[in-house]
């Protein structure tokens, strides 16, 4: 029997922050504005330089914020209808019915976790206003296949690319093409700015009405608080949020955007070092991922046989700490109760494991958990 589950040694996911970070948001509690100003234009406006192809980025106070926003933008709302893959976190969906829209769980391919378009294509009706692909564990999957889906149907597109940030799909960051992307910029994100997170568009309209949603719908706020100041004759034509991020956070996203290769090359040589040590384990399946152009936010793998929750016990003992990344949507009461039959990525849910993986787990600790991962899949 399976003892009691040790002392954690190895996080599956932290974050990682250090002086840096902590100068750069006491430099602004010294300055005394505390709220959207200078300090996330200049995030913003280095964001931009990042992804390039002359993207406008609106900063936002979290993730889920920004697919609410980048969907409210492009005029999703009551009877409306978004496709997405079941299998992402709960803010995807949460992100859609905040709209008034209806969210559409899709299938996922069992073998890498992304959502399968042809799952897709069959859910579209008359009310289907968008599609959601979430690039999970920072793959962008059948992105190509998607956007072609959505021209022939006339739909929007809006890429749930919280796990993405930096990652390249066809030699181009993430979010430098296509409509809009929402990244995420929580604590064990690929860069953190504490919280918050950005939609990105290549559409001038798009981003200008994302910067009013922002402030409370209120109309060419952004430049005044960029400058200091607030607006005190305005108009409001509709619904905003209190969604802006503030100079704090944007004081620590700018010092992590800098240190964004140094995060890069961890988190790519660790995953590579999982390839290597798993990728013959037997009853273990590792996710077709390319990284290198793909920076792993998680490290999830596919445990058969049902020995997925023998086998995170026995890491548990240990010290490792592992995760599920993530129960499907359709599976919860809200969004349905498992009433529609999704068995792709039902099948997947029950073989899903998470392993550790942040830029300060050791070469060691990473042969360790291959090591742990072998011996257990060997005997039992």
């Amino acid at each position: 029997m399976l003892g009691a589950k040790a002392e954690v040694r190895v996080r599956v996911s932290r974050s990682v922050v250090g002086d840096a970070e902590i100068d750069a948001v006491t430099a602004v509690l010294k300055r005394g504005f505390l709220g959207m100003g200078s300090e996330v234009r200049a995030f913003e406006e280095e964001l931009a330089q990042f992804i390039g192809s002359e993207r406008t980025v609106v900063c936002v106070s979290n993730g889920t914020a920004a697919l609410h926003a980048a969907l409210q933008a492009s005029g999703v709302g009551p009877g409306d209808e978004v496709l997405l893959p079941t299998l992402t976190y709960i803010a995807s969906f949460q992100a859609v019915s905040g709209t008034g829209a209806t969210p559409v769980a899709c299938d996922v391919n069992p073998h890498t976790c992304w959502m399968d378009v042809d799952d897709a294509a069959g859910r579209i009706t008359p009310r289907t206003k968008a599609i959601m692909p979430v690039h999970y564990a920072s793959g962008c999957g059948e992105l190509e296949r998607i956007y072609a889906l959505a021209q022939e149907h006339g739909l929007r597109v809006i890429e749930d690319a919280a796990h993405a940030f930096g990652c390249r799909w066809q030699g181009q960051i993430v979010g430098s093409q296509g409509e809009m992307a929402c990244f995420s910029f929580d604590g064990i994100k690929n860069i953190t700015s504490g919280e918050g997170g950005a939609v990105v568009t290549g559409d001038p309209e798009i981003a200008s009405r994302l910067q009013d949603i922002r402030l409370l719908g209120v109309q060419r706020d952004t430049e005044q608080r960029f400058q200091g100041r607030r607006s005190w004759e305005f108009d409001v034509t509709e619904q905003g949020w209190r969604y802006h991020m503030s100079d704090i956070m944007a004081a620590i996203g700018r010092v992590q955007l800098r240190r964004f290769p140094e995060f890069a090359d961890a988190r790519v040589q660790l995953a590579q070092r999982y390839q290597q040590g798993l990728g013959h384990c037997p009853g273990i399946q590792l996710l077709d991922i390319d990284y290198g152009p793909v920076v792993p936010h998680i490290f999830p793998i596919l445990v058969q046989d049902g020995k997925r929750d023998r086998l995170r016990e026995a890491l548990g003992e240990r010290g490792i700490e592992t995760g599920i990344h993530y129960k499907p949507n359709h599976l919860l009461s809200k969004y349905g109760g498992g009433t529609v039959r999704l068995p792709g990525a039902e099948k997947v849910y029950q073989e899903l494991l998470t392993l550790p993986l942040h830029p300060l787990v050791t070469r060691e600790q990473g042969d360790e958990i291959c090591r742990q991962v072998m011996q257990y899949m060997e005997t039992e």
